[in-house]
């Protein structure tokens, strides 16, 4: 599910946080990185709870509809589709899932307020409008679900349940609705352990991951040597300390990381400086970044390998 993007920048916080406290050491740094990409694991978790408990509050809406005196044909036509249909029922039956939500505990965790509050205002949409006037099968209850939690995303209530208990929630949020769509997509799965295949995969946490940010630490003080001379007027200590850390972490991926492009890398911190450092940072960067790359390819010491890799 992680993107190596997603775990840069995991791995640029916990640089930062290194650098500012000197009380934290690196094997506390390295179990942060750890619970903070379970983290963004459980984070879909709790993002898919909270979605097919919106739709369990259509059971209410139906309750009360039939509980009225006078009902309106509408009230009379009125299904619990929403709830009632393979995809949702699939997720909520299956037994692993439920523990899995259950471990979570997002069920504490949630507001019930909020879920009626975003399932009453969704109710008013043309989409769910329309839904009720078919027929409820696979193809259309996945539809309305992929609606509902594309509303869901455009919600203040629904992002604020996810921040209260997410920090990760900003800097995870693409990554996790992809994850969202891709499960809505799959279900009804006949296996059990199918969200399970939203676990990031050892060769991007782990692989590239841990040991980026193992390097990075370990190489500070020599990646200087290298930093320093390309600075011109520059003086190191009036860098931006983001700045700092995201090109030493492009060194570490450029001289220890053989199976990534350069083009790649330089892509990539480019693109985090704009998001996470100043304005000017991703034009400094760039530059200084150019500048390594000849002055290191000059000297040798990149050295890329891979059946069809580019520079």
């Amino acid at each position: 599910m992680l993107s190596r993007r997603n775990v840069r920048i995991k791995v640029m916080q916990l640089l930062f946080a290194l650098d500012r406290d000197e009380e934290l050491t690196f094997e506390i740094a390295r179990t942060k990185y750890w619970e903070g990409i379970d983290s963004t694991f459980n984070l879909f978790l709790f993002c898919l709870y909270n979605l097919l408990e919106t739709t369990a509050i259509a059971k209410q809406d139906l309750k009360k509809r039939s509980s009225k005196h006078l009902p309106s044909d509408e009230d009379k036509a009125f299904t619990a589709m929403l709830f009632d249909n393979p995809i949702v029922q699939g997720a909520l039956n299956n037994p692993l899932l439920k523990k899995a939500f259950e471990k979570e505990e997002c069920a504490i965790k949630s507001n019930s307020d909020y879920h009626e509050k975003i399932y009453y205002q969704f109710l008013k949409e043309a989409s769910y409008q329309e839904f009720l006037l078919k027929e409820t099968n696979v193809d259309n209850s996945r539809e309305i679900l992929l609606e509902l939690f594309r509303f869901c995303r455009k919600s203040e209530l629904f992002n604020e349940i996810l921040e209260d208990h997410y920090p990760n929630w900003l800097d995870d949020k693409s990554v996790v609705i992809g994850a969202v769509k891709k499960t809505i997509k799959a279900l009804p799965e006949s296996e059990g352990n199918f969200f399970l295949n939203q676990r990031p995969d050892d060769e991007t946490v782990k692989e590239f991951g841990e040991e980026l940010l193992k390097t990075t630490y370990d190489n500070k003080k020599e990646y200087r040597t290298y930093i320093d001379p390309v600075l011109e007027n520059w003086d190191h200590e009036r860098l931006a300390i983001l700045d700092t850390l995201l090109i030493d972490m492009a060194l570490s991926e450029l001289l220890h990381f053989k199976t990534i492009p350069t083009k790649v890398t330089l892509n990539e911190y480019v693109e985090v400086a704009k998001n996470y450092s100043t304005a000017k940072s991703k034009e400094f960067i760039n530059g200084i970044l150019d500048k390594l790359l000849e002055k290191l390819k000059g000297e040798a010491k990149i050295v890329k390998e891979g059946r069809g890799l580019v520079d």
